[in-house]
């Protein structure tokens, strides 16, 4: 029987055309970038962080709210003022914040002012007042531009010796705006890391270059897009992450295939060739599970969490078409000078070796071996250190990250104090209550009522009737924090209980950033088990493909699930239950942002799958070549664990990197995929799977009606 060789492979031959053609490889790869970067540059657009969800009560509500009140729902910010001394409703505190008001008024994009008079404006002691300012520019074109007009605008206010501090728009934005070094610390942690492991900085710079040019073409792909569509701030970050992690270990797993060949003899394009169809076949299979996973997100119904999956995907797909074609040219150019460079004092990695002359096997040989013959124990060992990671994982609470998490010093944090001291923290999180119907105005006053004797809420404005009656707005006002489960269970019962009240053919909608942050935890709740199990079968199927097996899919899956449950402990025991939360900058316990988990959990099984995919993929290919299930094992591990543990401390790096960011939610994002990835290459890649492999031994190759152990090797399946 005539078997395939890696050379006449499609991905071989795309590898040895690229290493033939490898300078016009080079220039299409730059023509692209520094097209898509003149396109992007040249549509002018912007990033949208809009996170309305159709189908929810409250975005319904939110519609109806914007259909009788134009206005509402205009990009709209507070200036909060404070007196230590006299009350700001002194002759003295009312001149300067009319002073104040007159000069917002002229602020360019600005709609309108309210200055403090109505109620719920002003606090019971008089030392704090809110002046409402609303924009007629959307709130994603807004920055640190005109956070500065705004300031000097209220310089009146500092001058009368009031504290002053800006929440909403336009200070989140200009916040959210600072220089971020988080991908520079990324990238000179992946130099470090490849300079110790390989000692040649030729060797370190080809998967480092060809990171750097995958990411900026995915980057500036996402801001062609921004023209079009939808991409939202967290999401190019994401992608940035994802793509430098992801960019980096496909890279790595390339050369080091090349290295090893060129190594052993092989000449320097064949080995090209034959590197990009086994480790880029690899790296095809985990990309190709990792972008899977994040696009099934649009499963979720969750446009916003739909477009965070597809910048991902992107940055995922980008990353695997450097290495199967970038790669192979940047290879071809350096030639035999791969192992240049060397740094003094770092020794050159070894060939893997099981029976030295010696009889001892050493390094990674002797931890395989000791694995492989001893399974049981570090079996057990390993399964009770993740279970103990992911116990806190039962204490799980989704919800909403609020300007109390802000970092220390801004002055969105600043504001939402002085609010919560002045008025009381519900005050930052007020929910909008929206009547519809015919008989709205008329029972409006009652609904009112009945608000006001809930468990809960703190203060109710007047019924506000809109222009044609049939549409009436109420602000209420939480006793509790924005992101407080007293505030989440209050908006959860409150439509319900007014209802009766409003009357049949009354429509009521609790609406506004909170109302909206709560129905979209009980989305994502609803939706979370469903989207696992898509997800878990996606993988099990390309990996049924792939290896022909049952079984090694089926203990990926559950693994996979392991490190992934891990990530989730160690996310709740940091931001949730606050443990080592000063450490990384987060200045209080906080739930668990309601789209991070589906987020996370897409993102990390995608992940899990690139070291999974790279073990067998070399397991499989010692059992193919000498049926010896055991062996097979320690072969592959051997093989795989210094490339392996080298690609998981460069993503770990990347992903920690960004808990530098001022972003809550970017730092649950950073930590969670550094101790999935962590996790995953440690305890489960050089422990668990290799001890489980080894209990099961010829089963793992086991497949419905196949007889050999595949491809026409020779040699019995029988289990």
């Amino acid at each position: 029987m005539t078997r395939t060789t890696p050379r006449t492979t499609l991905l071989g031959r795309l590898g040895g055309w690229c290493a033939r053609r490898r300078w016009w490889v080079l220039a299409g790869w730059l023509a692209v970038l520094g097209g898509m970067v003149a396109l992007g540059a040249g549509l002018g657009g912007a990033p949208s962080d809009d996170l309305s969800v159709p189908g929810l009560p409250a975005a319904e509500g939110a519609v109806v709210l914007q259909r009788a009140f134009p206005g509402q729902g205009a990009a709209d910010g507070t200036v909060v003022v404070r007196s230590d001394g006299a009350p700001v409703t002194s002759a003295a505190g009312r001149a300067a914040i009319g002073e104040a008001a007159r000069r917002l008024h002229e602020v360019p994009g600005m709609r309108s002012v309210a200055v403090p008079g109505a109620p719920g404006t002003v606090s019971a002691d008089g030392r704090t007042a809110m002046i409402s300012i609303e924009w007629s520019t959307p709130a994603d074109e807004l920055g640190a531009g005109d956070l500065a007009r705004v300031r000097e605008a209220a310089r009146p206010l500092q001058r009368a010796g009031l504290t002053v501090a800006y929440a909403g728009a336009p200070a989140a934005q200009a916040e959210a705006s600072g220089t971020d070094w988080s991908a520079l610390v990324g990238i000179a942690a992946a130099v470090v890391i490849l300079l110790l492991a390989f000692g040649s900085v030729v060797t370190m710079a080809v998967p480092v270059a060809g990171a750097l040019v995958a990411v900026g073409t995915a980057l500036s792909i996402l801001t062609v897009l921004e023209a079009v569509t939808d991409v939202s701030t967290v999401g190019r970050t994401l992608a940035l992450m994802i793509g430098l992690g992801v960019s980096v270990d496909y890279a790595l797993f390339v050369v080091s295939r090349h290295a090893e060949q060129v190594a052993a003899g092989m000449p320097v394009r064949d080995s090209i060739a034959h590197a990009t169809a086994s480790a880029g076949r690899a790296v095809v299979l985990a990309g190709g599970t990792v972008a899977a996973a994040v696009l099934g997100l649009a499963a979720a119904g969750i446009p916003f969490v739909t477009r965070l999956g597809e910048a991902a995907a992107i940055a995922v797909v980008v990353a695997v078409l450097a290495a199967v074609t970038l790669l192979p040219a940047a290879l071809a150019v350096v030639g035999p000078n791969l192992g240049r460079g060397r740094i003094p004092g770092i020794r050159v990695p070894r060939p893997v070796d099981l029976d030295p002359p010696d009889g001892r096997p050493h390094g990674w040989a002797r931890w395989s071996m000791a694995v492989t013959r001893r399974p049981w124990p570090y079996l057990a060992a390993s399964g009770a250190v993740l279970v103990a990671l992911a116990l806190p994982v039962f204490w799980l609470e989704l919800g909403q990250v609020d300007a109390g998490s802000d970092p220390p010093g801004s002055t969105t944090r600043e504001a939402y104090g002085m609010i919560a001291t002045g008025f009381g923290p519900g005050f930052n999180g007020p929910v909008e209550i929206v009547l519809e119907g015919p008989r709205a105005a008329a029972n409006a006053r009652e609904v009112a009522q009945r608000a006001r004797d809930l468990a809960g809420v703190v203060e109710v404005s007047p019924p506000v009737v809109a222009p044609g009656g049939d549409v009436v707005l109420l602000t209420v006002i939480p006793a509790a924090a924005p992101a407080s489960p007293r505030t989440t269970e209050m908006v959860e019962r409150l439509a319900q209980r007014l209802r009766p009240v409003a009357g049949a053919g009354t429509a009521v909608y609790a609406t506004g950033p909170t109302a909206v942050g709560v129905d979209l935890s009980e989305r994502v709740a609803d939706r979370l088990p469903w989207f696992i199990g898509v997800v878990i079968a996606i993988a099990f199927i390309l990996l049924m493909i792939e290896f022909r097996s049952l079984l090694v899919p089926l203990q990926a899956a559950l693994m996979n699930l392991l490190s992934v449950g891990a990530a989730f402990g160690v996310v709740v025991a940091i931001f949730q239950w606050g443990i080592l939360r000063s450490a990384l900058g987060v200045p209080e316990a906080v739930a668990i942002e309601a789209w991070v988990p589906m987020m996370m959990f897409a993102i990390l099984f995608g992940l899990s799958m690139d070291y999974e995919v790279f073990l067998l993929s070399r397991v499989r290919e010692a059992w193919m070549r000498e049926g010896d299930p055991h062996r097979s094992v320690a072969l592959g591990l051997a093989s795989t664990a210094r490339v392996i543990s080298a690609a998981a401390l460069i993503m770990v790096s990347v992903f920690l990197a960004f808990v530098i960011t001022d972003d809550v939610i970017v730092k649950m994002l950073g930590i969670g995929l550094a101790t999935a990835v962590l996790v995953d290459a440690t305890i489960i890649r050089l422990v668990l799977a290799p001890a489980l492999l080894s209990i099961f031994g010829r089963w793992n190759w086991w497949f419905p009606g196949r007889r050999g152990r595949g491809d026409g090797a020779a040699g019995r399946m029988a289990p």
